[in-house]
């Protein structure tokens, strides 16, 4: 009797063992037709609007040479090290790791300067020695300038580097700045989604920068392309690399005269040249209030990732900065931060002399793309623009020329909020992927008609590279609107 209880358990066991990895595999099966009608609508909406002319962009202001490097090669954890901490500037191979430690914990992405240029140059020969480790073009603007001319533009970048490092360059992109003899390097030092260093855990894939810039913060290609566009005019003109100036070390009031300067750049412009500000990772309060005034009011347009518009939002509501910030925001969340920004900066603009008024935002995350644009603006293809940002999302990632499902996840809900407060429930569909709809936001007595466009993003699972995402982000969603 015994025997038979255990051959009829035995036999209900494989039965149910089988009835799971059907359960499984069908489940598997729905999931890729899912990804794939997700995949069919996004490249349906961005092969719909193609460019059909030359779009001339002039893009300001940076070149460098990226050193990417696996974060669990070059740094080994130290349990001495103490707690995590935030550093303006890095100095010391203590504050490395402190600092490291205090991004990776939470998977953002971090930029720092530092000024210890014999030890950043013994990191950047150590990252070189690994086999993970290799080099590319690097810097906003020339990322963003490369991305543009893959698109099929006509463009112009702002840059002083060297002659080897220009002869790396696309030679259908037109370099104005000059020629300098030591290029700057930035060290990136990447991490995976769920990487272990010592006890912390990467809340997603992404990256931690150092570098030792002496070109990049002093904007040294500015004069030339002043002289360039005072002849030239084109349909976009970009300003990106600000970034370079965090924590530098300035004699007094000279960070100021080159902002400045590129003030006046943007204002000099025709109200038929487009103008867009890339932000970036801000550790310095003082740079990012300098940014407010000088450069932000007279730009048409705004593109930065989750936590750069949470740092910019507290800029201009609260008055302080933040460092580290939920990497997988609510969608709920960010549509708030981008009304107030929005109010905030047109409100602002009015009592600034030659302000542009802002028609566009873009904020890329992680799990999706949303986009403001004033109806009625320049900017067009808005719900296309949304789908291109998202493909370019994963291509990048992945380092691939297209989608593949089986390297792709989907990790937005099956819907969302347009608002924390009286918000629209909105459900994603699979076969219309990008959700489009109409607002009015008022601004002192004007009411402002707004179209928002929200895309999912289906998420590279086998990251290869984390850096350049926004630059190439936005610029793809850039090449549809302009």
């Amino acid at each position: 009797m015994g025997y038979q209880r255990g051959l009829k358990f035995g036999t209900a066991l494989t039965v149910l063992i089988v009835l799971v990895a059907i359960y499984y595999r069908n489940s598997e099966n729905v999931l890729q037709k899912r990804l794939q009608a997700l995949v069919q609508g996004l490249e349906g909406l961005e092969n719909k609007h193609v460019i059909k002319s030359r779009p001339k962009v002039a893009i300001g202001y940076g070149v460098c040479t990226d050193v990417y490097v696996n974060a669990k090669d070059l740094l080994n954890y130290d349990e001495q090290m103490g707690r995590p901490q935030h550093f303006d500037e890095i100095n010391t191979e203590l504050e490395l790791l402190k600092s490291f430690a205090y991004y990776f914990r939470h998977g953002a992405a971090a930029e720092r300067y530092m000024a210890n240029r014999t030890l950043f140059d013994e990191l950047v020969n150590k990252a070189r020695s690994f086999e993970s480790s290799y080099s590319t073009i690097g810097g906003n603007a020339a990322v963003m300038a490369l991305r543009f001319a893959r698109e099929g533009c006509d463009v112009t970048l702002a840059a002083k580097l060297t002659r080897s490092l220009h002869q790396m360059m696309p030679q259908v992109i037109n370099i104005v700045g000059g020629e300098v003899k030591r290029d700057d390097i930035h060290l990136v030092i990447e991490y995976k989604h769920g990487e272990v260093w010592g006890p912390y855990s990467s809340a997603r894939a992404n990256r931690y920068i150092i570098h030792n810039d002496a070109i990049n913060p002093r904007i040294s290609s500015l004069d030339a392309f002043d002289k360039l566009l005072s002849t030239y005019e084109p349909n976009l003109l970009v300003i990106s690399g600000l970034q370079m100036m965090d924590n530098y070390p300035f004699v007094d009031g000279d960070r100021q005269k080159l902002l400045q300067k590129v003030k006046k750049q943007m204002t000099e412009r025709s109200p038929f040249t487009k103008i867009h500000f890339e932000m970036a990772s801000f550790a310095e309060d003082k740079l990012l209030f300098e940014l407010c005034d000088s450069v932000i009011p007279f730009a048409d347009s705004l593109g930065m990732n989750e936590q750069e518009i949470a740092n910019l939002y507290n800029a201009m509501y609260y008055g302080n900065i933040s460092l580290v910030t939920n990497s997988t925001p609510r969608i709920a969340t960010v549509l708030d931060q981008m009304r107030t920004l929005f109010k905030l900066i047109r409100t602002r603009g009015k009592t600034i002399e030659n302000s542009r008024e802002l028609t566009r935002i873009h904020v890329h995350t992680l799990a999706y793309q949303a986009i403001f644009t004033v109806k009625g603006s320049m900017w067009k293809n808005t719900m296309a623009a949304a789908a291109k940002a998202s493909l370019t999302a994963h291509r990048h990632v992945c380092a691939t020329s297209h989608v593949d499902i089986n390297k792709a996840a989907l990790i937005l809900d099956d819907s969302f909020s347009t608002s924390i407060i009286d918000g629209t429930r909105i459900a994603l569909d699979i076969n219309k992927p990008v959700s489009c709809w109409d607002e009015t936001l008022k601004v002192g007595n004007e009411v402002i008609p707004i179209q928002v466009c929200v895309a999912p993003v289906l998420v590279c699972t086998e990251a290869v590279q984390t850096a350049g995402g926004g630059d190439n982000i936005s610029s793809a969603g850039l090449v549809l609107q302009i």
